[in-house]
């Protein structure tokens, strides 16, 4: 259906696009809010048509906190309809690395300030500049009150659509509309003619009415005088597409009125700067030790308030929103200037202070409410485990006084296999105890040190090892003493060499590319490598293996611990590099020997499969190649899961992790360094790592790849206790699944009363009746779950009131 007069018809969207950090400090990002809020009011006062679109709430708080009488104008305009909220977050972020609880964030706290403050929320999704999108968006926004979505990169030249609006579905089968912008977000030149012209080449039937972006942007500014002049000026010029002043809200209500033919696009949508997945590890393990810390912080907080009475935090909203701020996109993807990460470590540190203290005071006031009785010399501790599902994971401890006569045992008394590991504290009688803890969902578990004379040491035997091998019952694994990189790693019940290579190999890369890495998808330059210079067999006891590895290129060193456990099938990897280069990247090789694979990648609250072409791709907290066994036809693969990383590439079955990258400081293309110029470079110094090698026969999603990632980010929490007298018992569970494939993303305290959140997802695509149980409440919850959906379920303190099904917002 066409225009009402046949002439297509662009929207005008007045914006500013304005990062709050990038080659500035968050602190002149503040003051240049401020001056473009002004102009943008300014300009409502001389224009009574003239309209304004802007976003992200942590702008408006800075306002409504430093100059009250402008945020009053602000919301007056928005009350007349004239100034528009999109994006319902907090901010505009990075729109790859944050977890999906993160994004659910940005839109809880983003679109209940709008709700709260100008009695509206968005109905637009708004990420102009963000670098990439995840494909599970469109459930997120949906979820979160927004039904359209904005963007525009990855741009036209980077990743082919079917047109500049279209259906953006997820695994879910959520849709959003979603429009790409029309060459850039913001304008430079006083008249917009030129500008316009060539927005107009993109109008095509039925597709005659799109938007038009205008206005100064990155450092803010918003649309001037000049802007509006030359938009009336062009009102009247025939041979121009007819100009209106509008909003995105306007504009996705009237297209979606005349029912155009959308395609459907079902992917995510990348790539744009491809080294920002790499770039700065600082702030990308910032990010996802906060994330976790605090979603384990509610978790506890949340079970103490309704069992002990410990008050809720009542901070938790003000660490979130550090986080959040900080996932934005110039700073998360490591592009912003040096000293944006002075200021980005102190916000991400007070959030994981307020998280530390959150969770201490939560367990700390269950562990004392649990009766442990009085023993001479026994040294109890409790485990809590933040998982929703039974945990068997490796356990260190450090406590004093520790006797060769000490049996390590359970609340039963029977004995547990540990041995001594090298303390933290190197004096002062303190002794470090590794064991296997089983530990029971969302609970806890009493282990003792115990001298009573009844408990015998078990009689579990140390693994086959030695400087360059080690062997439990599943796997040996070998290292070639000359380089240090791995030469097998055999598993003998599937009777297969995993690796057809050197693995763990430490490849370094030529990397001369800009921060971003603009126009650059590959990294396959491949200069040398780190080579061994010690190979050592550094723990040996009934719990684990640890072979050290300690090599070196150029200036640079790397120590990776190989750690096998006697009863786990995993292998565990610490490793720390001192970089001391640059220009150059480090990725860890791994070639898998497999054929007929397919390659997963985690994305927040789902996966995506991706070809195994070399390009750089975005990935979560796991990766996973899998195929057959060449001789055999067995189903099998090979998880890669890290702690702090989200850079991966595969290529001619070389499956690698980026550790890091060391361009310049916010170096953008096309600038030239200057060869005689001196510049900070990104990445130097020490750094640390855990990762994990987990192969497995199966998929990853009957393997257990996504628990035993989420084990390797969010660790039990220990607490050393005494005796006391106590209403718990030295064991107990508070919430399961029933089903492998949901998992629990959050338990928090409603944002309105002392109600339960509870978000679970579904992970392998696969539509699932689960049962939730929550026995100290009496509470048990079935719910239908749909391919990777998202559901997010209120539980009422008042055990007469029932559960329900709400959205991401809480509503």
């Amino acid at each position: 259906m066409p225009q009402k007069n046949n002439k297509p018809k662009l929207h005008m969207i007045g914006n500013a696009h304005l990062d709050p950090v990038w080659l500035w400090p968050w602190q002149e990002g503040f003051q240049e809010t401020k001056a473009t809020f002004r102009s943008a009011l300014d300009r409502m006062k001389e224009c009574d048509d003239f309209l304004f679109t802007s976003s992200s709430a942590a702008s408006y708080e800075w306002v409504e906190n430093n100059d009250p009488a402008m945020f009053q104008e602000i919301k007056e305009r928005i009350a007349e309809g004239r100034w528009q909220i999109v994006g319902g977050w907090w901010i505009q972020p990075d729109c790859n690395l944050p977890s999906g609880e993160s994004f659910v964030r940005q839109g809880l706290y983003g679109q209940r300030y709008f709700k709260e403050k100008f009695g509206v929320t968005a109905k637009v999704g708004y990420n102009v500049d963000s670098f990439g999108h995840f494909g599970m968006m469109p459930q997120i926004l949906k979820k979160s009150g927004m039904d359209y979505y904005v963007m525009m990169r990855p741009m036209p030249n980077e990743k082919g659509l079917p047109g500049r609006l279209f259906q953006w579905e997820s695994d879910d089968g959520s849709r959003v509309l979603t429009f790409r912008i029309l060459f850039e977000y913001c304008t430079w030149g006083k008249d917009l003619e030129k500008h316009v012209r060539r927005c107009a080449t993109e109008l095509k039937a039925p597709f005659d009415e799109l938007m038009c972006f205008y206005g100064v942007g990155n450092h803010g500014g918003g649309p001037t005088k000049e802007n509006l002049e030359s938009i009336r000026r062009m009102q009247n010029d025939p041979d121009l597409p007819e100009l209106v002043f509008s909003q995105p809200n306007q504009f996705f209500e009237e297209v979606e009125g005349r029912e155009l033919p959308f395609p459907v696009v079902h992917d995510d949508l990348q790539h744009h700067a491809s080294g920002c997945y790499a770039a700065h590890s600082g702030v990308k393990q910032w990010n996802r030790k906060s994330e976790n810390l605090m979603i384990a912080a509610e978790k506890y907080s949340s079970v103490a308030q309704w069992t002990t009475g410990q008050p809720y935090p009542v901070d938790f909203g003000r660490a979130w929103k550090n986080i959040l701020f900080n996932q934005f996109h110039d700073i998360l993807a490591g592009t912003s200037i040096e000293s944006a990460y002075e200021d980005a470590r102190n916000e991400y540190g007070e959030a994981m202070a307020i998280a530390s203290r959150g969770l201490n005071y939560a367990v700390q006031s269950l562990s004392w409410n649990i009766g442990i009785e009085q023993e001479e010399g026994m040294k109890p501790f409790v485990v809590f485990n933040p998982h929703s599902w039974q945990s068997r994971v490796n356990v260190e401890v450090e406590v004093g006084g520790l006797k060769e006569e000490h049996v390590l045992v359970d609340e039963e008394g029977r004995a547990i296999p540990f041995q001594r590991v090298q303390p933290v504290a190197t004096s002062n009688g303190r002794y470090r105890v590794s064991f296997l803890a089983d530990l029971p969902p969302l609970g806890y578990r009493v282990y003792k040190m115990t001298l009573n004379p009844a408990a015998t040491k078990p009689s579990a035997t140390a693994i086959k090892a030695n400087d360059y091998s080690m062997e439990n019952e599943r796997f040996r694994l070998e290292f070639d003493p000359k380089t240090g990189w791995i030469s097998s790693l055999f598993d003998k019940k599937v009777n297969t060499e995993v690796l057809r290579g050197d693995g763990a190999k430490p490849v370094v890369i030529e990397d001369k590319t800009d921060t971003w890495s603009h126009n650059v998808f590959h990294f396959n330059n491949v200069i040398g490598a780190f080579t061994a210079t010690s190979v050592k067999l550094v723990e040996h006891g009934p719990v684990k293996s640890v072979i050290r590895v300690t090599s070196e290129y150029g200036r640079s060193r790397l120590v990776q611990d190989f750690t096998m456990y006697r009863e786990l099938d995993q292998i565990d990897v610490k490793a720390v590099v001192d970089w001391r280069e640059q220009f150059k990247m480090l990725k860890l090789v791994f070639p898998v020997n497999l054929i007929f694979t397919r390659q997963s990648y985690e994305q927040p609250f789902g996966y995506i499969e991706r070809e195994h072409n070399g390009e750089e791709e975005p990935g979560q907290t796991w990766v996973d190649y899998s195929g057959i066994v060449r001789e055999g036809g067995t189903v099998y693969g090979l998880s890669l899961m890290n702690d702090s990383k989200y850079s991966y590439s595969i290529h001619n079955k070389e499956l690698a992790l980026t550790v890091l990258r060391s361009p310049i400081y916010a170096h953008h293309d096309p600038l030239v360094p200057d060869p005689d110029g001196h510049y900070s470079f990104i990445d130097q110094g020490i750094q640390h790592l855990n990762y994990s090698l987990f192969p497995h026969e199966g998929g990853w999603e009957t393997a257990g790849t996504v628990k035993r990632a989420a084990e390797l980010n969010q660790r039990p929490t220990v607490i050393i206790e005494t005796y006391h007298e106590g209403e718990l018992p030295q064991t107990d569970s508070f919430l399961s699944i029933d089903q492998d494939n949901i998992i629990m993303s959050a338990l928090k305290q409603a944002e309105d009363n002392d109600d339960l959140i509870l978000r679970c997802y579904e992970t392998s695509k696969i539509a699932t009746k689960a049962v939730i149980r929550l026995p100290k409440w009496n509470r048990t919850i079935e719910a239908d779950f749909g391919p990777c959906e998202i559901k997010t379920f209120r539980i009422p303190k008042n055990l007469g009131l029932t559960v329900t099904e709400t959205n991401l917002l809480e509503w």
